[in-house]
């Protein structure tokens, strides 16, 4: 490849990553609405023309900045990683929480706050996000809660074991550190001490549900 051509593609990512932060730090200090593209352009150095580039229109920067925002929460990759593991099913589930736990304690990134934004006030991209980022992800971790509890990855059962695991997190992530006295006090736990917390909750909630469903039959 020409050396002309690599440093052209270069300088292209880095732009491209360059709107991606500037455009995630304001839509979470500002909210999607309230940020107009000429903003994000003045921010990041570029011309409005890069934004329409590299992300097709404002709608596409805005999903891309979502996509972004979840995947630094967890990606695929490192869900993958845990669950192809030789660990247990129960030390799988304390590495996903760990991680978790590590995102929402040990940093305060744009990204919370732009997920935190979505979720409480949805928007047409949400679903879009779900079936694309978060969906294969679920469908990982799914398969662990099936391991600890016996009931088959296919059972109406299981998706309400996911409310032992996602809710604990998506309640952390709504509601950041300084938003009240409860909030304020979890932030101050150590990230180690809050993964502990949401293991013994989420098994508490999946052994639970394993003997209800075994009771069931």
């Amino acid at each position: 490849m020409p050396k002309t051509l690599r440093v052209a593609r270069s300088d292209g990512a880095a732009t491209r990553t360059r709107i991606l932060e500037s455009a995630g730090k304001l839509f979470a200090e500002n909210g999607f609405a309230q940020t107009p593209n000429k903003v994000v352009a003045e921010q990041a150095g570029v011309d409005l023309a890069s934004i329409n580039y590299h992300f097709g229109s404002r709608d596409g920067l805005y999903q891309a900045v979502l996509v972004e925002a979840h995947r630094r929460f967890m990606r695929y990759e490192e869900i993958s990683v845990i669950v192809a593991s030789e660990r247990t099913p129960e030390q799988k589930l304390h590495a996903l929480l760990a991680t978790l736990a590590g995102r929402i304690i040990d940093d305060a990134p744009w990204n919370m706050t732009v997920l935190a934004r979505e979720m409480l006030a949805p928007s047409d991209h949400l679903s879009q996000l779900f079936r694309d980022e978060v969906a294969p992800k679920i469908d990982l971790v799914l398969g662990v809660l099936s391991e600890i509890t016996g009931i088959p990855a296919d059972a109406p059962e299981l998706m309400c074991c996911l409310i032992s695991f996602g809710a604990p997190c998506a309640m952390l992530i709504i509601f950041p550190e300084n938003l009240s006295p409860i909030s304020r006090t979890i932030h101050q736990m150590s990230a180690t001490a809050l993964a502990e917390h949401l293991y013994r909750f989420t098994m508490g909630g999946l052994h639970a549900a394993a003997q209800a469903y075994r009771q069931s039959d």
